[in-house]
């Protein structure tokens, strides 16, 4: 079961509550998020006291965004472990909780494979519990630190691509610290590209129907400080047009083996714009985030949200009757297209930035060569 309590500064600033928390309170072990559909109207914290909580929170987007859902998926499995349920069917629940999202079940199977080997050499549950719980530490950390790897090497590119500084970035969707053990994937880079003095705007794409660029990416954009810009998913054309794009900087939740790349609904149209307005088109995700086991795009399980997302309009602030909980925006039983993600092809990306480096031109050669390098590192 879960429940929820607010948190905020008390002059109304934003606080630093982390994304995700492992807390061991008297009662018992439980996972606290910080609840991402109350932003940016307040800061709430969501606790998590077994797998099934967390499975909704992941359901509801909560808790979102690919690195963190892996991170997520380790903690569930590593609750439920602790608090005595049965681990492989928890396990089972959680890797199924968003079905595109390739880090999630990697995290899961991460924190079940410690659990299982604690338990094969008789340890007994306890040492098992611990051993999760640890293996979803290392996870934590470890992305955290590829967060930072790949701002670096994500920069270290656009300088290339766009040597003089003064980069117009498009974003789209959240790839901050609400997506990860750091400070995120595309984001982190442009972030790092503010600090470094060389961002000139951040164009910031609404992002819809669950408005994660206005509520979450702007959001963070604020609290850095960094010279940014809100539009509607559908005005990014006439910024192209007018050249005030320089890069597109997005993250990933899957990419195919052949370098087929599943992201937030919406990001497939910027590609095609970029490409026709020969501007680079970069994605940002851990090497986690390739699934040699997906061999194409037309291979990647596309989400399915439900309409109402679409025919309503919801607010943190406000509440009335339409199906969702939101403010009905289309006539009662309008039927709605709803793709959670959609797939851009490898030929219209400009390249893939890891922690491990950068992949351009984008072949299933070159991710096969930086996967293996990654899995040697790793050992």
């Amino acid at each position: 079961m879960a429940d929820q309590y607010a948190q905020s500064g008390e002059d109304g600033r934003p606080t630093d509550i982390p994304a995700i928390r492992w807390d061991e309170p008297p009662e018992g072990p439980v996972l606290v998020l910080l609840d991402q559909t109350r932003l940016p109207a307040e800061e709430v914290e969501l606790v998590c006291t077994d797998a099934s909580a967390l499975v909704e929170a992941i359901r509801s987007l909560a808790v979102r965004g690919a690195p963190l859902l892996g991170i997520a998926g380790a903690y569930g499995v590593a609750l439920a472990a602790a608090r005595g349920f049965d681990v492989d069917e928890a396990a089972n629940a959680l890797a199924g909780a968003r079905p595109t999202a390739v880090n999630l079940s990697v995290g899961v199977r991460r924190a079940q494979a410690a659990h299982r080997a604690a338990l094969a050499e008789g340890g007994g549950a306890e040492r098992a519990a611990g051993a999760a719980l640890a293996a979803a530490r290392r996870l934590h950390q470890e992305d955290a630190e590829a967060s930072a790897r790949m701002a670096a090497h994500g920069l270290a590119l656009l300088d290339e691509l766009l040597p003089g500084g003064g980069h117009r970035i498009l974003t789209h969707c959240n790839t901050g610290a609400l997506v990860s053990g750091g400070e995120g994937t595309a984001f982190a880079v442009a972030l790092a590209a503010h600090r470094d003095g060389r961002l000139r705007r951040l164009w910031v794409d609404e992002t819809r129907p669950l408005l994660q660029g206005a509520r979450l990416t702007a959001y963070e954009a604020a609290r850095n400080g960094m010279a940014y810009t809100l539009l509607t998913d559908n005005a990014a054309g006439s910024l192209f047009a007018a050249g005030e794009v320089d890069a597109v900087l997005i993250g990933a939740d899957r990419i195919a083996a052949d370098g087929s790349v599943a992201n937030k609904v919406g990001s497939y149209p910027l590609a095609v714009l970029a490409r026709y307005h020969h501007v680079p088109f970069i994605v940002v995700a851990p090497v986690t985030t390739v699934d040699p086991d997906t061999p194409d795009g037309a291979s990647i399980e596309v989400e399915q949200r439900p309409g109402f997302e679409v025919t309503e309009i919801t607010s943190p602030q406000v509440t009335v009757s339409g199906a969702g909980g939101g403010i009905p925006v289309a006539p009662l039983g309008t039927q709605a297209y709803n793709p959670a993600f959609d797939v851009t092809p490898p030929e219209l990306v400009t390249a893939i930035v890891t922690e491990e480096g950068a992949v351009s031109p984008v072949t299933a050669e070159a991710l096969a060569e930086l996967c293996d390098r990654s899995r040697q590192v790793t050992i």
